[in-house]
């Protein structure tokens, strides 16, 4: 039993296995700045992997996560710097906030689909925007708000990093049990037909609901992480831009294939960090390399792989 069930979900194993191995020997090889890099990576994977779910599961298309995901940024950068509190119960709260968010959009939004859910889902992240740009005494308006710094026991960027790598590879080993579950395969057959599923019973709205509070919880984890990463916040984390970047994330490494997400964080941040230090017109290689992936790997870079060993195992 244990063998037939290592098989069947090697594809997951392995890919977790990976991640393990390559992010974890970073801080033996890597100088502090690729560390820096790869735990910016992690962060972003975790908010990929969130969008992931709604997109390649349920079939839909967000773009209101960056809006949950900095509103939890806000919540531990103002808890930690104006309140004086503690880093850990900011983490908690930023995380309440980003699912409470997430809650309300997901009320919102769960009982439509297709361009009317994306579409629903950007003016709600403009709402956040918007208050984030205007309400000065909270959120600093324009010039952002700076933190305190990491407590002293994540101070330095090597443990900091592990905690993230812990955190991200545990959350992830969640995502994936939670698509796999019966709960993951009646958002697939939503995805696919919703209106034979609500004439089965089901309710999709309700399950909709759920599924977006759920993935507002791990894109607030990610969030609260990048609080502590960047330390600094500004309405720019909460824009427009945030939620396309994890999202085109999830399609370059693959939508629905969940562990692509790594691929697609890597590969674009990677890209802004490197490229941009040779030219200016670093977006322009960007585009360039969408539309090389749209024409060749529709499927993402992970869902090409699964195609080509597809193709050889029938072989």
């Amino acid at each position: 039993m244990l063998a037939d069930g290592f098989a069947k979900n090697r594809p997951a194993i392995i890919a977790l296995a990976i991640v393990l191995v390559v992010f974890g020997i970073m801080p033996l090889i890597g100088s502090g700045y690729q560390v820096s890099i790869a735990t910016e990576i992690l962060i972003f994977a975790l908010l990929a992997m969130s969008i992931d779910v709604l997109a390649g599961y349920a079939g839909r298309t967000s773009l209101g996560h960056g809006a949950i995901f900095g509103a939890s940024t806000y919540v531990v950068i103002y808890w930690t710097s104006a309140m004086g509190g503690s880093p850990l119960v900011a983490i908690i709260l930023g995380v309440l906030v980003a699912v409470l968010v997430a809650a309300v959009f997901g009320f919102l939004a769960s009982r439509v689909s297709g361009v009317y859910f994306l579409l629903l889902t950007l003016a709600l992240g403009m709402i956040v925007w918007g208050v984030a740009l205007r309400w000065t005494s909270i959120s600093g308006g324009e010039n952002g708000l700076r933190g305190v710094g990491r407590p002293e026991w994540l101070a330095n960027a090597t443990v900091f990093f592990y905690v993230c790598l812990a955190t991200v590879v545990t959350l992830s080993a969640v995502i994936w049990r939670f698509v796999q579950s019966p709960f993951g395969l009646t958002l697939r057959g939503i995805r696919d037909s919703e209106s034979r599923m609500s004439s089965l019973g089901y309710g999709c709205a309700t399950h909709m609901f759920i599924a977006f509070t759920t993935t507002g919880f791990f894109a607030g984890v990610a969030g609260a992480l990048y609080a502590l990463f960047n330390n600094f916040v500004s309405p720019s984390t909460v824009q427009l831009a945030q939620s396309v970047e994890g999202l085109l994330m999830a399609i370059l490494g693959g939508i629905g294939t969940l562990f692509g997400a790594f691929i697609g964080a890597a590969a674009i941040i990677l890209l802004e960090n490197f490229v941009s230090q040779y030219t200016a017109r670093w977006p322009m290689v960007l585009g360039f390399m969408f539309i090389a992936t749209m024409i060749f790997a529709p499927e993402g870079v992970l869902g090409a792989f699964r195609r080509f060993f597809r193709i050889r195992k029938k072989l």
